[in-house]
């Protein structure tokens, strides 16, 4: 085979078939290259029967790949070597021996959605009310523990309060129910293979002798029930090579284990360690500021990535006002890019969590700059935003069918399609709307609570509103109760939403529903940018991990948000912070910017974080301060200060920069309502808000 394509290290890791090999491949290093080189050499040039070959890797996409350079390199069908996925290899298994595992032929695979009913299904039997035993925390209970290769029994062990017990119960009567309807779940896919080699060893002989090489991708995102399974087939042979970087490793909150490839040397003696620290993709200069950063965390096997390419411009640190100024900024600075014709599709904007996005959308949108949101939905569009803005728009219009329709039962009241059906019925008998319409049962508490949220919202300012709404609904306590990473997010998004009240509010003075609504309609009906493909990309840091972009702006480099208030308690969460730190600027090839502001609306609340301790630890001679001016926003909620001590007084004249002169005709807390002349009439506006002033 012609090797001359490879580097010195690349070479060495393909010719080295036999014994354990840990291949440490730094961010750009050619990774994948080596691995389908040395599959494709394995069967060229040592005469390895592609049947004795296997290749398993995260995704059905790198899978994919793999097979097709293994294909390009060969000129052979690639059917007889095992290239796949985890869960794709233990399916294989499962089928071959579905009898012993007793099931029977025509098993089938439920998906996630069917696992949470049917642990839904299983608390309803169990009379347990699913408000306070959430079933997605119980789902993620049971994967968790199959993910550890836990039965119920031994996670009964280890139960320390109620939902942890119930949680073994609920355990026991998915398995039964599960054997019952002859199906698995996804978590099953590796765990009953790792039963199967327990209890039949001619069975795990069979599969050691067959897979003779075994090749691991990402093996710093494997966890224990993959690390096990891993073991058990490379026990006889140990021709077995994994390839990963535990500076990568970021995915500890789905529970990988980066310490499977720290202690890759324990668990196989007499190991090949190579490392690949040759970067095709980056600058210097970000390279520099990448190893700066991840020379800080204990927890690592040591390398330094280098790179032939340029130095290229040093790394971009701008300090903004505030949110609007951050985005203000990026958005400044992409419009430079298109002027010097970067394609869009070059550009990426990184963040850490995904209620960031907003601000940057909205000053792409008004720079008319498409985008596109990848691993979330744009915000305006995520679920739990658009039923909190059908809250607001049936307070603001009860007769609006379309958000009754869509918030009756969010969060889950009890309330069924065939209520909502004789409710339409009767409602179009009396063309009546369907609030107007209810008169009985639990739809009529609902009724209660839309009309109660009315009357308060006269005397509420708009984010006082959304608390109120977020608590007495119960949206906000069944989130908390479900503790998933995903909740946690829709929390987040749903704190954010306080951001765009408070700015609203601060912006306007204005606290009218109709105005707000009317406001925010104009940015989330914006027509999205979906059959483009020469876009600029937002994504966290997360979904970004494998990608790369020309240009990247990684925004909110912050103490609390990056690394996250999450992680602060906690060494080795900060490691994985700085990890992800790392991941982030590996993703830029020509040029890089890192931002971050002296105050942040975020979450409705002003904050005033440190720069993030990121950003020190990378050299001086790596970073240049970006002093560049930003168009400023003159209604930017940093330029405004409000001043709620104020004196006023019923009947006292007050000018207002907008509405003109009117007359104050009651106060309420922070509230002033004022009549002013027609066509503008009663206004509710914010106690000492800039735009007003007394007339003397």
């Amino acid at each position: 085979m012609n090797l001359d394509r490879l580097n010195d290290k690349q070479k060495e890791a393909v010719i080295n078939t036999d014994g354990p090999m840990l291949i440490l491949a730094g961010a750009g290093s050619g990774k994948t290259r080596v691995l389908t080189t040395k599959i494709a050499y394995l069967i060229e040039e040592k005469e390895v029967s592609p049947y004795n070959i296997l290749a398993i890797t995260f995704t059905n996409k790198a899978a994919n790949e793999m097979k097709s350079r293994v294909e390009n390199m060969l000129g052979i069908d690639t059917k007889e070597i095992q290239i796949s996925t985890f869960h794709s290899f233990g399916l294989s298994i499962i089928k071959r021996h579905y009898e012993k595992l007793g099931y029977k032929s025509n098993f089938t695979i439920i998906d996630s959605d069917d696992s949470l009913s049917t642990v839904k299904r299983i608390l309803k039997d169990m009379n347990l009310d699913p408000k306070y035993y959430n079933p997605k925390t119980i789902r993620n209970k049971i994967s968790s523990a199959k993910n550890e290769l836990m039965s119920p029994d031994d996670l009964d062990k280890y139960s320390n309060n109620e939902i942890d017990e119930v949680a073994v119960n609920v355990y026991r009567e998915y398995q039964k129910k599960l054997k019952l309807n002859n199906s698995l779940d996804f978590d099953d896919l590796i765990m009953l293979p790792i039963i199967l080699f327990n209890e039949y060893s001619d069975v795990l002989k069979y599969y050691q002798e067959r897979f003779k090489y075994i090749l691991i991708d990402e093996y710093q995102d494997t966890n224990q029930v993959q690390y096990i399974l891993t073991k058990m087939l490379s026990a006889k042979y140990k021709n077995i090579c994994v390839v990963g970087d535990p500076d990568q490793s970021i995915y500890g909150f789905r529970g990988s284990n980066y310490r499977n490839i720290l202690n890759f040397e324990k668990d196989y003696k007499n190991t090949k360690v190579i490392l690949l620290e040759q970067n095709y993709r980056s600058t210097k200069n970000i390279l520099s500021a990448a190893n700066d950063i991840i020379k800080n965390n204990k927890n690592r096997k040591e390398k330094k990535l280098w790179t032939d390419n340029t130095d290229g411009g040093k790394v971009k640190y701008k300090r903004c006002g505030d949110e609007k100024d951050e985005a203000n900024y990026v958005v400044l600075r992409i419009n430079e890019l298109i002027k010097e014709n970067v394609p869009l599709n070059e550009i990426a904007v990184l963040y850490r969590t995904n209620a960031q996005s907003r601000n940057i959308e909205e000053a792409l949108l008004r720079e008319n700059i498409p985008y596109k949101v990848v691993g979330s939905l744009y915000f305006y569009n995520r679920r739990e935003i658009k039923d909190l803005i059908c809250y607001l728009k049936l307070i603001y219009n009860t007769d609006d069918d379309i958000s009754l329709n869509r918030i009756i039962n969010v969060p889950k009241r009890g309330i069924g399609l065939k209520t909502m059906e004789n409710l339409t019925t009767k409602a179009n008998i009396l063309n009546e709307s369907l609030f107007n319409t209810i008169d009985s049962g639990k739809e009529l508490e609902f009724k209660k609570l839309i009309l109660e949220f009315k009357k308060e919202s006269d005397d509420l300012s708009l984010t006082e509103l959304v608390d109120l709404i977020l608590d007495k609904t119960g949206i906000k306590k069944e989130l908390e109760l479900e503790d998933t990473i995903e909740s946690q997010s829709r929390l987040e998004n749903l704190e954010e939403f306080k951001s765009i009240t408070r700015n609203f509010e601060n912006t306007y003075g204005v606290i009218s529903l109709e105005e707000f609504l009317d406001e925010i309609s104009l940015v989330s009906d914006v027509e999205e940018h979906k059959n483009q493909t020469n876009v600029v990309t937002l994504m966290t840091v997360h979904s970004a991990k494998g990608l790369e972009f020309d240009y990247v702006f990684i925004v909110g480099l912050e103490e609390g948000i990056f690394p996250h208030s999450m992680s602060l308690y906690s060494n080795d969460d900060i490691e994985e912070e700085r990890r992800l730190c790392y991941v982030a600027i590996t993703r830029a090839r020509k040029d890089l910017t890192l931002i971050n502001t002296k105050r942040r609306l975020y979450f409705g609340q002003d904050n005033y974080n440190p720069p993030s301790r990121f950003i020190g630890e990378i050299s001086e001679e790596h970073l240049i301060k970006e002093d560049k001016d930003v168009f400023k926003n003159n209604k930017e909620i940093s330029r405004i200060t409000i001043n709620t001590d104020e004196e006023y007084s019923i009947g006292e004249k007050v000018m207002h920069d907008e509405f003109g002169e009117g007359v104050i005709v009651t106060i309420d807390k922070s509230i002033l309502t004022i009549a002013f002349k027609h066509p503008i009439g009663i206004k509710k506006i914010m106690k000492g808000h800039k735009s007003l002033s007394k007339v003397i």
